[in-house]
C-alpha cells in the first residue's frame, strides 16, 4: 500500500527542493502516485536502438513501443516539448506534442517533470527532422519522482569528493562511471571463465576467522555475541583454501572480499577484491602462465585489445601490449645488477646496510636480511618494471608460507608480478610440509608477541590439516582491484563502486 502522506515543505530545503516537493504535493492530491508500482515497458533504450539502426530523417514507422527512463535532458517549448531519456542500457529522444497528447497532458508534462524525474513513455517510434531516433509519445507517466535536482548539465559532477562519496549521482550523470562498473563486470565474467575453462572449481570461504592470517597485514578484529569470543575480518583466504585443498579439491579458486586495517590511498582500500587460487601439481612456473592468461583473456574481454597505457610511479605514461612475451628477473639478480654489487642469500645484514645506504635505500634497524632486500626490491626493482615483469625468488625468511627454492639455498619459489611499477598479483609453489610450516608460523606468532601486528598468527587446526598431507601445489593471488586500474588507468576510488570514506557529516545532514 501507497503511503499517500503529503510531504510538508521546509523552510530549511533550498529552493529547487521546495519546488520539487510542492510538485509532489499537488500530484498525490490529484490522486496520481508519483511512485507507482511499474509501467508496460516493452523493450530497453539500447534494444530499441539496435532494431532500428538506419532510418531516414523524418520517418515514421508505425511501430510502437514502451520504453522508461530518467529524464537528463529538457527542452520545453509551445506545441513540441523535446526530453532525452536515459535507462540502465543507453539514451533516447522523445517528443510530446500538442496534437499527439492533447493540451492538458502536454501542460501536464511541462508543469510536473522534473530533469531527474523517471518517466514512462509509449508512442511510434520515428526518426526527426536532424535523422535522431525518437519517440513520439502519446501516452507517459511519472514513475518515480526525482527530490533533489541533478548536477548541472553541462558542468556534471566534477568534485572527487562528491563522485566518490555520492556515487549513485556519479552514475546517472558520468557516463565513464557507468562504463566502469560494467567493465568491472566484464573482468569478473572472464576471470571466472578462465578459470573455469581449466576445470578449476569457485568454492567461498570464512569471512570471519577466529584466527587470522594467510597475510602479513593488521586485520579488522569484530566479536560474536553468540559463542562470545573475538573474531578477525580475513585478510586472505589462503588458509581454508589450503584445506580445500588437503581435503582433495585439486584445482580451486575464489573471488574473495579481504580486509586490511591499514592505509587507504589511490591504491589502497580498507576493504578489496582478491582473486586467490590453488592448483594440485602447479608450481609457480605454472602459475605464472595461469595468471597472464586471466590478465591477456580479461584485456580482451574487457576492452577488446591487448593494448593499454598507463603511467609508471614517476608520472611517465606508457604504452604496452600484454599479449607480448612477459619478463623474468629474480630478487638477487636484478638487485645485484643494479647495486653493481653482487648480493645472495648469504650476504650480511651489515654489509646489505652499507649497500642500502650508498644506493638511498632506507631501512629501520631492528629489520634482517629478508627485510632489507624487499626494500631493495621495491626501490630499485618494482618501479622499474613498466612491461610486465615477473620479480622472482624472494628471501625465504620473508616468505613463511611458501616452499624452499627446489635448487637455490635461501630462496623460496615466489614471485611478484609488477606491470607499471606497481603490484599486480603474486605467485608460490606453496610449502606443503606442516614440520617446516609449523617452525615458520611459530617465528610469526613471537613477531606478533613480540608486537609487530602485521605478524601471522599460529593456526592450529590449519597446521593440523597440512599433517593430514596436501600435495605438491601452486598458488597465486591477484587484486582484482588492482587489474582493473590496470586495464582503466584510474585509481582504485574510480574503479571500487563504494571505496571506504570518512562519514561527511555536513554533507550527510545537507
Amino acid at each position: 500500500m501507497t503511503d499517500q502522506t503529503p510531504v510538508p515543505a521546509s523552510d530549511d530545503l533550498p529552493e529547487q527542493m521546495r519546488v520539487r516537493r510542492e510538485k509532489l504535493e499537488r500530484l498525490r492530491a490529484a490522486g496520481i502516485d508519483p511512485y507507482p508500482v511499474g509501467f508496460p515497458r516493452t523493450t530497453t533504450l539500447a534494444d530499441l536502438r539496435a532494431a532500428y539502426p538506419d532510418l531516414e530523417p523524418d520517418h515514421a514507422t508505425g511501430d510502437r513501443a514502451g520504453v522508461t527512463g530518467r529524464v537528463v535532458l529538457s527542452r520545453t517549448g509551445g506545441k513540441l516539448c523535446f526530453a532525452t531519456l536515459r535507462d540502465g542500457t543507453a539514451d533516447l529522444q522523445v517528443m510530446l506534442s500538442l496534437d499527439r497528447l492533447g493540451a492538458e497532458s502536454l501542460a501536464a508534462w511541462k508543469a510536473d517533470v522534473d530533469l531527474g524525474d523517471h518517466v514512462g513513455v509509449e508512442g511510434e517510434v520515428i526518426t526527426s527532422k536532424r535523422g535522431e531516433l525518437s519517440i513520439m509519445v502519446d501516452n507517459w507517466a511519472i514513475t518515480a519522482k526525482c527530490l533533489r535536482p541533478l548536477p548541472d548539465k553541462h558542468k556534471g559532477l566534477t568534485d572527487p569528493e562528491a563522485r566518490v562519496r555520492q556515487r549513485y549521482v556519479d552514475l546517472i550523470v558520468n557516463p565513464a562511471a557507468r562504463e566502469m562498473l560494467y567493465l568491472r563486470s566484464k573482468v569478473v565474467r572472464s576471470i571466472r571463465r578462465t578459470y573455469e575453462e581449466r576445470g578449476f572449481t569457485e568454492v567461498e570461504t570464512p569471512m570471519m576467522q577466529p584466527v587470522h592470517g594467510g597475510a602479513n597485514a593488521r586485520p579488522f578484529k569484530t566479536h560474536i555475541n553468540a559463542y562470545d569470543i573475538d573474531l578477525y575480518m580475513r585478510i586472505a583466504p589462503e588458509l581454508y583454501l589450503k584445506r580445500l585443498a588437503v581435503g582433495g579439491a585439486e584445482k580451486i579458486f575464489e573471488i574473495n572480499r579481504n580486509f586490511r586495517n591499514e592505509g587507504a590511498d589511490s591504491t589502497h582500500n580498507p576493504e578489496f577484491t582478491m582473486l586467490e587460487s590453488y592448483e594440485a601439481y602447479g608450481d609457480y612456473n605454472t602459475q605464472a602462465e595461469m595468471i597472464r592468461a586471466t590478465i591477456v583473456n580479461a584485456a580482451r574481454d574487457a576492452l577488446g585489445t591487448t593494448v593499454i597505457r598507463g603511467v609508471d610511479p614517476h608520472g611517465v605514461e606508457h604504452e604496452i601490449d600484454l599479449a607480448e612475451p612477459w619478463a623474468e628477473i629474480t630478487v638477487y639478480g636484478g638487485i645485484s645488477e643494479q647495486l653493481g654489487t653482487e648480493i645472495t642469500p648469504d650476504t650480511t645484514v651489515e654489509e646489505l646496510r652499507k649497500l642500502a645506504d650508498a644506493a638511498g635505500v632506507p631501512y629501520e634497524k631492528q629489520w634482517g636480511h629478508g627485510q632489507i632486500v624487499l626494500e631493495m626490491v621495491e626501490r630499485l626493482l618494482e618501479e622499474a618494471a613498466v612491461k610486465p615483469t615477473f620479480i622472482r625468488d624472494y628471501p625465504t625468511e620473508v616468505s613463511p608460507l611458501t616452499r624452499q627454492h627446489r635448487s637455490n639455498p635461501g630462496v623460496a619459489e615466489k614471485w611478484d608480478l609488477m606491470i607499471f611499477g606497481t603490484e599486480i598479483g603474486t605467485g608460490y609453489s606453496e610449502l606443503v610440509d606442516p614440520v617446516e610450516q609449523r617452525a615458520r608460523l611459530t617465528a610469526q606468532s613471537l613477531l606478533a608477541a613480540g608486537g609487530d601486528v602485521d605478524a601471522m598468527q599460529l593456526d592450529e587446526d590449519f597446521l593440523r590439516a597440512l599433517e593430514y598431507a596436501m600435495p605438491p601445489t601452486g598458488g597465486l593471488g591477484m587484486g582484482v582491484d588492482r587489474l582493473i586500474m590496470l586495464l582503466t588507468g584510474k585509481n582504485i576510488r574510480e574503479t571500487v563502486l563504494f571505496p571506504l570514506v570518512k562519514p561527511d557529516v555536513q554533507g550527510a545532514q545537507g
